[in-house]
């Protein structure tokens, strides 16, 4: 067993909200793999319903992720000046701001959740954006989960190991979706993940997954060779027939190149990383006028799906790595195993203990 002695592969299937349910779990899981579902977007019903669906289906370990950010005050102004900012998308597509509302498009860990990990009893919990309170991560603990989470500088790993966790997922820049970062908010302050993954393994005592541009089996072998335990990979599973991901998604992702993405807060508020669309160019792609996240998210929900019915993800969140175009169309199970081969191939056959 590897992967820290919960899988018999070195691959972590990396956690994507709105691009992926129980499915792609399932297939990696089964592949030797860990599976993982993204919480965030999922309210308490829908989560212990996927969760229930991988149980169904596999006896594997898999894990589960959580956002523990710290839940922003609203602010009139703050949000009057963003749709300010968008008030000539809004009349270019006849969208009247007086009926978009506002709220969080994403729900931090917390109370309620936490009574669903101990009710279902995840072998993994993973956080990004540091960790939630004391009491809850202890709770977590006390139900049998490993407690995982993400670390962009070696400042932040030290913070997490200090505090317990069992696992650090050392994120590069290079990662899709959202920076994991909490300590620091400089973007331009985040290393490439192998800077920054030696110097994580050098720094703690807990094992390290490494995550970010990691998308085949040459990046694992590098991943490991560096010091990591396992690998996380995201963005090459986006192509997967187990993969949700929108139809313009999988368009954009198959014409990615090397320097196609962009590190923005335009679409919620936080550094995350996606391929250059319209209104990245044209309001950031890191903006002053968005709110704190999750803010940002709602005034620009209607534009996405003004844009999306006509064919367009101008303004929709197209998240990728900046390896998206290694991203394989092919069933993600024997994506997994594809990755080890590679990985074994590269290194003149890896061994795991």
């Amino acid at each position: 067993m590897t992967a820290f002695h919960l899988s018999r592969l070195p691959i972590v299937q990396a956690p994507m909200a709105g691009s992926q349910g129980a499915d792609l779990a399932i297939a990696v899981c089964r592949a030797g793999g860990l599976g993982s579902i993204p919480a965030a977007m999922l309210a308490p019903d829908a989560l212990r319903a996927e969760i229930a669906k991988i149980r169904a289906a596999t006896d594997a370990p898999f894990n589960v992720n959580f956002f523990a950010h710290r839940a922003p005050a609203p602010s009139a102004e703050d949000e009057r000046r963003w749709r300010a900012a968008l008030g000539g998308y809004y009349r270019e597509f006849g969208i009247d701001p007086a009926t978009i509302p506002a709220g969080p498009g994403r729900a931090p860990f917390d109370e309620t959740l936490c009574a669903i990990v101990e009710e279902t009893r995840p072998p993994v919990v993973s956080f990004h954006f540091g960790l939630p309170d004391d009491a809850l991560v202890a709770r977590v603990k006390q139900a049998g989960a490993k407690v995982w989470s993400s670390a962009t500088t070696v400042a932040e790993a030290r913070w997490l190991e200090e505090r317990g966790v069992d696992a650090i997922i050392a994120q590069g820049r290079e990662a899709g979706g959202h920076r994991g970062m909490f300590l620091c908010d400089d973007i331009e302050a985040q290393p490439g993940l192998f800077a920054l993954l030696p110097q994580v393994v050098d720094a703690v005592r807990v094992p390290v997954i490494a995550a970010g541009g990691v998308a085949d089996g040459r990046g694992v072998a590098a991943a490991l060779a560096l010091g990591a335990g396992a690998a996380q990979i995201g963005t090459a599973y986006l192509l997967t027939p187990q993969a949700t991901t929108a139809p313009l998604h999988r368009a954009a992702l198959r014409a990615a190149r090397d320097d196609a993405t962009r590190l923005t807060n335009v679409y919620t508020g936080r550094p995350a990383r996606g391929l250059l669309t319209r209104l990245m160019r044209e309001q950031g792609p890191m903006s002053a006028n968005a709110p704190a996240f999750p803010l940002a998210t709602g005034a620009v929900a209607p534009l996405r799906a003004a844009a999306e019915k006509s064919g367009s993800c101008d303004f929709s969140p197209v998240w990728s790595g900046e390896a998206g175009a290694l991203a394989r169309e092919e069933d993600a199970g024997a994506l997994t195993l594809r990755f080890w081969d590679e990985a074994r191939r590269v290194t003149g056959g890896l061994r795991l203990e």
